[in-house]
């Protein structure tokens, strides 16, 4: 794990024991530690009007390996098919949030992603390299909806649309020189895309639990003559709060994904796995364990701190393609009533 994952992680990780330790765990509050849903999970709550809640997540990704399938390969039958193989890649994305509660029914969001990625690479001959890229990803806008709420339930909608802010053409220097890098090393996808989403959320006592469906739909073709794959997701959790500042939760995600439609010219298929439109479809199934906190008094009151680790049960990918190791998602969050 790279000096800056472990910065990160170290720092939210001191200000969930922070918040844990720093009031009475048997202090009666409405705000309880799980009152959302896993740090993993977006779009699950509302605000109530003039309320804005800001958030930060951390998330970091491991890929290592090669599958065909459901079949695993090793690195010399990538390079029987390729002269170049990528061996792993690491992704970190810092994503800033702001939701603001607008009216009782809607709430408006923003979400900014911060992305940093590495690829390690080995040829045919056995030489070795890395390529890098960093900047800012594709920043989403939209709205939640509540279409229903009845005690300890409540379905709420997001109508999101994701902007081409995420650069589509980074670069780096390889053994064939300077080079626009192939699609998983790129920030964005060159396209609005629609992001639509739809939970649910439910408890007694407790006991919680709730399931999410969302998507990403890719609207028209980027600049660089080719549109990513279209996402399709859902997930369904249970959590149990131990005591009110405390509580784990349980999470299955499945996720669905296409192959690139089109090409991007400057890249050759033939060179790298990576730079074949044709080898980016898959589809995955992850198990989440997570841990939700909330501070109780002084300086960190309401503030809320959570982790989640992901580990995959099942994937499927059009490959040669790296495969999923391991996420970790550790998030902040807070809420502020701007109005009383």
């Amino acid at each position: 794990m790279h000096s800056r994952r472990l910065t990160s992680l170290r720092a939210l990780v001191a200000l969930a024991i922070l918040a844990a330790l720093s009031g009475s765990p048997h202090t009666a509050r409405a705000d309880l530690a799980d009152e959302h849903a896993p740090i993993g999970v977006m779009a699950d709550h509302t605000h109530d009007p003039g309320e804005i809640m800001l958030s930060y997540r951390f998330m970091t990704m491991s890929m290592d390996g090669h599958r065909d399938g459901t079949r695993n390969l090793s690195i010399e039958e990538v390079l029987e098919q390729f002269p170049v193989a990528p061996t792993e890649m690491t992704m970190d994305m810092h994503m800033f949030g702001a939701m603001y509660g607008v009216t009782d029914w809607l709430t408006a969001m923003v979400m900014v992603p911060w992305i940093d990625l590495e690829m390690d690479h080995r040829t045919r001959s056995g030489g070795q390299f890395t390529t890098r890229s960093n900047g800012v990803g594709d920043v989403t806008l939209g709205g939640l909806f509540g279409l229903y709420e009845s005690g300890d339930h409540a379905v709420i909608a997001r109508a999101a649309l994701t902007l081409p802010s995420g650069s589509i053409n980074q670069r780096d220097n390889t053994p064939m020189g300077d080079q626009r890098l192939p699609y998983p090393m790129q920030l964005g996808s060159g396209t609005y895309d629609l992001a639509p989403a739809l939970t649910y959320t439910g408890g007694h006592g407790r006991e919680g639990w709730g399931a999410q469906v969302r998507g990403t739909v890719r609207l028209g073709e980027n600049g660089n003559d080719y549109t990513l794959g279209d996402r399709f997701a859902g997930t369904g959790w249970y959590s149990h709060r131990w005591m009110d500042w405390l509580s784990t939760s349980l999470r299955i995600a499945g996720e669905v994904w296409g192959n690139v439609d089109g090409a991007d010219p400057t890249l050759n298929a033939a060179v790298v796995p990576t730079a074949d439109p044709s080898r980016r479809g898959g589809e995955r199934i992850d198990l989440g364990f997570g841990v939700n906190l909330i501070g109780v008094g002084g300086v960190v009151d309401e503030h809320r701190l959570a982790i989640e680790v992901d580990l995959p049960v099942y994937q499927r990918l059009d490959g040669p393609q790296l495969e999923n190791d391991w996420a970790v998602t550790v998030g902040w969050q807070r809420a502020i009533a701007l109005f009383d």
